[in-house]
């Protein structure tokens, strides 16, 4: 019987999100809910699978991991694409490789931008903590109104389109700046254009949503860190590559910058990483698109891509070179 591995499942949701009995009726399903650590402990783990049912870039799948897969035939990725495994290499083996739509991930990804901006702004993980202790306001730093100041998005596609809208409706000034963005298409979100020396300079808030790319890893260097206000706020629900992190420790060591965070270079965070320990950071674990309604597309879609496979008929696939191969 084909065996299937549905990983990394750390918020143990899988089993409850689909239905997975059509899958079930035909192939021998392991669910694994922690990390499977490094290279070799993943290459051990997943050797005697045929199919694995990846969430979207939380295992790596470099070329070298991939050699060592010898029964791999299929991977069902959640989500529309990942910067963390080598399509090129799968097509090579004639891995196919298929995936998932995600409507409702901009959405989940805006909302939870919000929460950690005013998570951050009124200091409500230290007055939690703080009320957790017994005490009520002392310890707790005074908030600051949003009303009036001035949020920079870089990038302004579907989510950080609906951060400047949220922006807005707070009574905020938002700018925008991206690589090909256009004034026509800031005026349509209610931004003004300007170039990213500006926004940095000018920003109380300064917000990411753009793709990981080689032309955009490291976006945001230590120059740029170095332009924003001291006492701003760095928001980052994209991904954790988009920032220099040693040049973000450092401005956050320093005092000098306040941040928010969902994603990071290293995923998960190890447990001893300096950003646990700073008090002017908002922490959260890539909750961006962990929403029962994006989590139940991303399955419902995976074992659809599966039983095709199965059937001979694969659908959504990212590689089609790789059916060639196969």
């Amino acid at each position: 019987m084909t065996r299937i591995a549905v990983l990394d499942d750390w918020q143990g949701v899988a089993r409850e999100s689909a239905d997975w009995s059509p899958l079930a009726q035909r192939a021998e399903l392991a669910y694994f809910d922690r990390p499977l650590g490094g290279p070799d402990a993943i290459a051990r783990a997943l050797a005697g699978f045929e199919i694995l049912i990846a969430m979207r870039e939380r295992t790596a799948f470099p070329a070298t991991l991939i050699a060592r897969l010898p029964r791999l035939r299929m991977i069902a990725l959640t989500g529309s694409r990942t910067w963390t495994m080598d399509l090129e290499a799968c097509t090579a083996r004639g891995i196919v490789v298929c995936n998932t739509g995600g409507e409702k991930s901009s959405a989940a990804t805006a909302e939870l931008t919000l929460g950690l901006l005013l998570a951050a702004v009124r200091c409500i993980p230290a007055a939690d903590a703080s009320m957790r202790a017994g005490r009520f306001q002392s310890g707790v730093a005074a908030g600051t109104i949003l009303e009036g100041r001035t949020l920079g998005v870089i990038g302004l596609g579907k989510i950080g389109a609906r951060v400047a809208r949220y922006a807005q409706a707070l009574g905020m000034q938002v700018l925008a700046w991206s690589q090909n963005l256009t004034s026509e298409k800031a005026q349509a979100a209610g931004a003004r254009l300007v170039d990213k020396p500006a926004l940095l300079a000018e920003a109380d808030v300064v917000t990411l949503h753009v793709v990981l790319s080689e032309r955009t890893r490291g976006i945001l260097g230590a120059q740029d860190l170095e332009r924003m206000k001291p006492g701003a706020i760095l928001l980052n629900t994209s991904r954790g590559p988009l920032v220099d992190e040693a040049a973000l420790l450092a401005a956050l060591q320093s005092g000098r910058l306040v941040a928010a965070l969902d994603v990071y270079g290293q995923e998960p965070l190890p447990a001893d990483h300096p950003l646990r320990t700073l008090p002017n950071v908002v922490l959260t674990p890539h909750l961006g698109y962990c929403t029962r309604e994006v989590y139940s597309q991303f399955y419902r879609e995976s074992i659809a891509n599966v039983l095709a496979f199965l059937d001979g008929k694969p659908t959504r696939v990212l590689n089609p070179e790789a059916l060639r191969s196969a």
